[in-house]
C-alpha cells in the first residue's frame, strides 16, 4: 500500500440533485451486430431466440439486469439517410427492400423497424427515443413518423395512425423523446450543415413537430458541449427545446492512466454547457428547465475498433475503471445530466458481446449494473483529497487546464468519488475508483456522525482483477463483481486499478 493516503469526506446535508435513473439508459443503432445478431436473431440456430418475436432470449435477460430506462433508436450516423416508413420500415416484412446504407457501406434489410424497436422496449420495460433523420429526410417525414408513434392521441382518424392500426398496433407507441438529427455538424455525416443552418432548420422542426404533439420533448443536437455549435444551437433553440445533446467517447491510446482520466473531459463539458444553457436562457428571458441529454459516450477507440468493421471493442480491466469514472461524472453533475445513453447497448462497443451459441458479458458490464443497481437516489457533495496524475492526457486540455485549478476543482485526481443519499435516506453509497495503476491506497472515509457509525456492517462490491489487461471472453470471466462484508471501521484499503462500491 502507498504511504500518502487520500482522504474522503461525504457530506449528506449538502445534496446536489436527485440522480435521474435514465442516466443508465441504452442505444440501439443499425451497426455492426447491434441489431442483426444481437436483440433480434429470429433465425438463430440454437433456438436462442423468442419464436414469435425474434428477440433473443439470452440478450434481453442479460440487459434487463442494467435496469435500462430508456433505449435510443435508430441512430447514431445510420439514421441520417434512414427512411422508417412504408414500405421501407414497416409494414409486411417480405415487402420490405434492403437498401445500401451511407453510414457504415453496409445494406440494411429493414427487417427489423419501428415497430419491432416498439416491441423490444415494451419486452425491456424501457421507454422508447426517436432520433429524426435531419439528413436525407424532410420535415414531411419527420411529422408522419410522430404521427404513427403519437403520443397523446389514441383516437386519431388520420392517414399514418390508422397505417400503426392496419400493421396490428392498435394503440399508439407513447414516444415522448425525439431528436432532432444526430451529429449534424460531422463531415461523416450525411447532409452535414454550419450550426446556423442548422439551428434555423431545426427551430421550424421543433415548431411544427409540437403543433402536433405538445406534449413530445425535444432534444438539440449538440456537439461535445464545449464547441461553438453548442453557444449557437443553444442560443437559437434553447426556447423550444427539453434537451440539449452531447457525444464524447474516450480513448486508451494503450495508455491506462490516458483510459481512466478521459471521461473528466465530460465533467468539464458538463460544466460548460451549463454554462451555456444559462446564457441562451438569459438572453431569451425564459425561466424553462432545460438539461443535458448525453446520448452517446462509452470507451471507444477507432483504431482497434473501426465503426465500419462493426466497432466490437474487447474491453479489459482498465475499460472498466473508465466506464466507472464516466458514471461517477453523471452522478457527479447530476444537476445537469438527466439523460445519458451509453454506446451501444449490444456487440457494438458494448457490454455484452453474442454469438449464435450464446454471450457473455464483458468487464464494462460490472461498473454498469452496480451504478445502475446502487446509485440512485440524492447525489451528495462529495470532497477528495487525492494525489494527481501529472501526464499525458486525451484530450490534452486536461492536462492544461489542472495546471491552473485548485483543490476540489481538480481534474485528474487517482481516486475518483461519487456519493448518493438512498430514496429511503437511511443509507450513504459510495462509488470508489481507484486509477493507480500499481498503487493501492488506505483511505478514511468521514459521513459524519448520523452516517459514521463504526463497527456496523457495510457491504462492498469490488471489480478488481491482478492485471489490468485481464477480459472477459467465450473462455471465461475474469472481471467480475465480488461482494463481501465487513465492520466499519472508519476507512477502507482499496487495491491498485479498482472499483468499489460502498453501501451501509
Amino acid at each position: 500500500m502507498a504511504t500518502s493516503s487520500p482522504i474522503i469526506h461525504v457530506d449528506p446535508a449538502r445534496s446536489i440533485s436527485r440522480v435521474d435513473p435514465r442516466i443508465y439508459s441504452g442505444f440501439t443503432e443499425h451497426m455492426g451486430r447491434c441489431i442483426y445478431g444481437g436483440i433480434y436473431e429470429p433465425e438463430n440456430p440454437n433456438s436462442l431466440a423468442d419464436p414469435n418475436t425474434g428477440f433473443r432470449k439470452d440478450v434481453l435477460s442479460v440487459l434487463k439486469e442494467l435496469n435500462i430506462p430508456i433505449f435510443r433508436y435508430p441512430g447514431g450516423n445510420f439514421v441520417s439517410s434512414y427512411r422508417w416508413q412504408a414500405t421501407d420500415g414497416i409494414g409486411p416484412k417480405h415487402l420490405r427492400p434492403r437498401r445500401p446504407e451511407l453510414a457504415w457501406l453496409t445494406e440494411e434489410s429493414n427487417q427489423f423497424g419501428t415497430d419491432e424497436f416498439m416491441q423490444f422496449c415494451k419486452a425491456m420495460n424501457a421507454e422508447p427515443y426517436i432520433c429524426l433523420n435531419m439528413g436525407t429526410g424532410t420535415l414531411e417525414d419527420a411529422l408522419a413518423w410522430l404521427e404513427y408513434c403519437f403520443l397523446i392521441n389514441s383516437s386519431a382518424n388520420t392517414y399514418y395512425a390508422n397505417l400503426r392500426r392496419q400493421n396490428g398496433h392498435p394503440e399508439p407507441y407513447k414516444v415522448k423523446y425525439w431528436s432532432l438529427g444526430n451529429e449534424v455538424w460531422g463531415p461523416w455525416q450525411v447532409g452535414q450543415m454550419e450550426s446556423q443552418d442548422y439551428a434555423k432548420k431545426a427551430f421550424q422542426w421543433a415548431k411544427a413537430l409540437k403543433l402536433l404533439d405538445p406534449s413530445i420533448q425535444l432534444i438539440s443536437c449538440g456537439e461535445t458541449g464545449y464547441a461553438d455549435w453548442d453557444r449557437v444551437t443553444l442560443k437559437k433553440l434553447v426556447t423550444v427545446v427539453d434537451y440539449h445533446s452531447i457525444h464524447i467517447y474516450t480513448v486508451s491510446e494503450g495508455n491506462h492512466a490516458v483510459n481512466v482520466i478521459g471521461p473528466a473531459a465530460a465533467e468539464k463539458a458538463l460544466e460548460i454547457t451549463k454554462s451555456l444553457i444559462d446564457l441562451a436562457k438569459i438572453e431569451a428571458g425564459i425561466d424553462k428547465q432545460v438539461t443535458v441529454c448525453f446520448d452517446e459516450w462509452n470507451v471507444w477507440d477507432p483504431v482497434r475498433a473501426p465503426g465500419e468493421k462493426g466497432a466490437e471493442e474487447h474491453y479489459d480491466l482498465s475499460d472498466a475503471l473508465a466506464v466507472a469514472s464516466w458514471l461517477n461524472v453523471f452522478v457527479r453533475k447530476a444537476d445537469i445530466v438527466k439523460i445519458a445513453c451509453i454506446a451501444q447497448s449490444v456487440n457494438v462497443i458494448s457490454p455484452i458481446i453474442t454469438s449464435p451459441k450464446g454471450l457473455f458479458k464483458q468487464t464494462t458490464f460490472y461498473p454498469l449494473k452496480l451504478f445502475a443497481t446502487l446509485m440512485q437516489g440524492t447525489s451528495l457533495n462529495v470532497h477528495v483529497e487525492s494525489p494527481l496524475y501529472t501526464g499525458q492526457t486525451v484530450p490534452d486540455w486536461i492536462e492544461k487546464l489542472d495546471k491552473n485549478t485548485g483543490g476540489d476543482e481538480k481534474l485528474t485526481k487517482y481516486i475518483d468519488v461519487s456519493a448518493v443519499l438512498s430514496d429511503s435516506k437511511d443509507e450513504v453509497r459510495v462509488a470508489i475508483v481507484n486509477r493507480h495503476a500499481t498503487e493501492g491506497y488506505t483511505i478514511p472515509i468521514r459521513f459524519g456522525p448520523a452516517y459514521d457509525v463504526l463497527g456496523e456492517k457495510v457491504k462492498v462490491h469490488e471489480v478488481w482483477s491482478a492485471d489490468l489487461k485481464d477480459n472477459n471472453g467465450w473462455d471465461g470471466e475474469r472481471v467480475q463483481t465480488v461482494e463481501k462484508e465487513l465492520p466499519w471501521s472508519g476507512e477502507y484499503s482499496v487495491k491498485q486499478h479498482s472499483f468499489q462500491c460502498k453501501s451501509s
